[in-house]
C-alpha cells in the first residue's frame, strides 16, 4: 500500500484548502474524493482571519478577483412585532480594518483550488470513495471504492454532515432540526451595494443579502418550509419583485440570475472532534444554519489549528485527535451555541425573549466599544482581548519612551 503523512477524506472547499495548507508545511497529502460535483450556486463570507490564511497559502489574488469586500454588514429588524429593535450597523473601519472579509463565489473559488492541488507535487488526488478505515497501532489503513488501499499516519474526515470517517471512527453525534428551509440565489440590482451587506431579522428567520462584484449581490433568505417551496416556485420575474419588496426596494429593481437552491435547515455537532489518529473537519465536525457568516470560517479555523498541532515534530501522531479535540472545543461549542440561540430568538413568539434580543440590539446600536468588541470576535475569536492587550503594551511602551 502507498504511504501518505496524511490522508484527507473530502474535496469540498475545507477538504481542498487543508490538502494545500498542510502540503505546504512540507507533508505528503493523500487527497480521496469521487470526481465531480454539482454546480454550487453558493457564496461564501470569508472574514479577515480566514482570509489572512488564504494570503498565506498564495491564493488571495485569484480569489479576490471575484470576490466583493465586506465592509458594512448591517442588521434591520424586519418583524412587525411590538417591540422592534432599531437599527444597527457594523462597520470594519470602526476597527481598523479596510474590510471585514470577502464574499465569494463557491464554483470559482473550488476551481481555483482544484488547479492549484493538481499541480501540487506533495499532493495525490485518489478520486474514489472511501469504503473501509481500518485503524491500527502505527497507522490507518484507507480502502476505497475503486480497489486501491492507503496507508496514512493520519486521516483527517472532511466529508461532511454523513462523514464516512466520523462513523468508521466510532464517533457519535448529536443532530437537531429546524423548521426553516434557506433559499440561496444571486440577483442583479439597479443601485450599487456599497459593499454592504444587510442583514433582515424576520420571524421565520434572517434574510440576508451579501455583496458581489459591481452591482449584484448574493442571498440567503430563510424561510418556512411551505412559504420557501411556493417562493422558490415562482417565477424568476416574480421572484425578483419578492426579494425587492423584501428588501424595502433598498437596491432599486431587482433580477433574479437563476432559479434558488434550497437547503432544509439543521444543526450537528460531532462528540468529539478527534480520536487517536483521526481529526474532524468543517462540516464532518460541526454545521448550524447560515447566519453570520460563521460556517467556513469556524471550518478554516480547524485547519488551522490542525497545522500548528502538526508543526511540533515531537508530538506523535497517535496523540493528535485528541490534542485537536480540546485545541477545539470552546470555539466550535461557543460559535453554534451562539448562532443556535440567535436563531431560535428568532422564531421565538415568547415576549421576553423578544424583548431580550430587542434590548441587546439596542446596547449594540448605542454603545460603542460594546459594538466593537462584537466585531473583533466576529473576525477572529479572542480579538477584542488581543486589541486590548495590544493597546495596553502600547500605553507601557510609550510610558516608558
Amino acid at each position: 500500500m502507498e504511504a501518505f503523512d496524511i490522508a484527507i477524506v473530502g474535496a469540498g472547499l475545507a477538504g481542498n484548502i487543508a490538502a494545500l495548507a498542510l502540503a505546504d508545511s512540507g507533508k505528503r497529502v493523500a487527497l480521496v474524493a469521487p470526481a465531480g460535483r454539482s454546480t454550487d450556486g453558493r457564496t461564501t463570507a470569508l472574514m479577515a482571519q480566514s482570509m489572512d490564511f488564504i494570503r498565506d497559502l498564495g491564493l488571495f489574488e485569484e480569489i479576490a478577483a471575484v470576490a466583493a469586500p465586506l465592509e458594512t454588514m448591517r442588521i434591520l429588524d424586519g418583524t412587525g412585532r411590538l417591540f422592534r429593535a432599531p437599527p444597527v450597523s457594523f462597520r470594519s473601519s470602526e476597527v481598523g480594518l479596510p474590510a471585514f472579509g470577502y464574499n465569494i463565489p463557491n464554483a470559482p473559488f473550488l476551481a481555483e483550488l482544484e488547479t492549484r492541488i493538481s499541480a501540487h507535487q506533495a499532493i495525490t488526488r485518489l478520486e474514489a470513495k472511501l469504503e473501509r478505515l481500518v485503524l491500527t497501532e502505527s497507522a490507518v489503513e484507507l480502502h476505497l471504492s475503486d480497489k486501491r488501499s492507503i496507508i496514512a499516519g493520519l486521516v483527517a474526515g472532511a466529508d461532511g454532515r454523513q462523514s464516512e470517517v466520523r462513523r468508521q471512527s466510532g464517533i457519535a453525534v448529536r443532530a437537531w432540526t429546524y423548521p426553516q428551509t434557506a433559499l440561496v440565489l444571486n440577483f442583479a440590482h439597479d443601485l450599487p451595494h456599497a459593499n454592504t451587506s444587510t442583514e433582515f431579522h424576520t420571524e421565520h428567520g434572517p434574510f440576508t443579502q451579501v455583496p458581489l462584484p459591481g452591482r449584484r449581490s448574493s442571498l440567503v433568505w430563510v424561510l418556512s418550509p411551505r412559504e420557501a417551496e411556493a417562493t422558490r416556485s415562482l417565477p424568476l420575474e416574480a421572484l425578483g419583485r419578492a426579494v425587492e419588496e423584501r428588501m424595502q426596494s433598498l437596491l432599486g429593481k431587482v433580477t433574479v440570475e437563476a432559479a434558488p437552491q434550497a437547503f432544509p435547515l439543521s444543526g450537528m455537532q460531532a462528540e468529539r472532534f478527534g480520536k487517536g489518529r483521526v481529526v474532524l473537519l468543517g462540516e464532518a465536525a460541526h454545521a448550524f444554519p447560515p447566519i453570520g457568516a460563521q460556517g467556513l470560517n469556524l471550518s478554516l479555523r480547524d485547519v488551522m489549528a490542525l497545522r500548528d498541532l502538526l508543526a511540533d515534530p515531537a508530538r506523535p501522531a497517535a496523540t493528535i485527535g485528541e490534542a485537536f479535540d480540546r485545541s477545539r472545543r470552546a470555539d466550535i461549542q461557543s460559535r453554534t451555541m451562539s448562532v443556535d440561540l440567535l436563531n431560535r430568538s428568532l422564531l421565538s413568539g415568547f415576549l421576553p425573549v423578544q424583548i431580550l434580543r430587542t434590548a441587546g440590539l439596542h446596547m449594540l446600536s448605542a454603545i460603542g466599544p460594546l459594538r466593537s468588541v462584537v466585531m473583533r470576535e466576529g473576525v477572529e475569536p479572542g480579538g477584542s482581548w488581543k486589541a486590548v492587550r495590544d493597546t495596553l503594551r502600547e500605553r507601557v511602551t510609550r510610558k516608558q519612551a
